[in-house]
């Protein structure tokens, strides 16, 4: 793994990923949350290649901005950039954008974790 490394994913704008839908609004266009989870999707498949088996990454902050509304049908295409590696945390610069232009953008953070350690921590809550 070495910062530059880039990972692109598309999606169309489906009415299951509206604001209406998603309840983070009233209209038929494409919702925050939804650019949020393909942002995450994106940085997460960005370095999962890399990350040895047992081992996953988990988000732990964002910073984003959406910039501008997509309509019903309209392709999103999201580039995370790995941009820092401390340790196991790593900095991604992200891009969202549709077929007329950016339409979000940001920062996220994730960790990269050691996956029964981490579910039997985050398990023992339920005792």
């Amino acid at each position: 793994m070495e910062i530059g490394i880039k990972h692109t994913v598309t999606e169309v704008v489906t009415p299951d990923k509206t604001a209406e839908k998603v309840g983070s609004g009233l209209l038929p266009v494409y919702a925050t949350p939804a650019m949020i989870a393909l942002m995450e999707k994106c940085a997460s498949e960005c370095v999962a290649p890399y990350i040895e088996e047992g081992k996953s990454s988990v988000g732990t902050m964002l910073n984003v901005k959406h910039l501008s509304a997509s309509p019903l049908g309209i392709n999103i295409t999201c580039t995370a950039t790995l941009t820092e590696i401390d340790g196991r945390r790593l900095v991604f610069s992200l891009e969202a954008s549709d077929e007329k232009g950016v339409i979000g953008e940001g920062t996220h953070e994730r960790f990269i974790i050691d996956i029964d350690r981490f579910m039997s921590k985050c398990n023992a809550k339920l005792n």
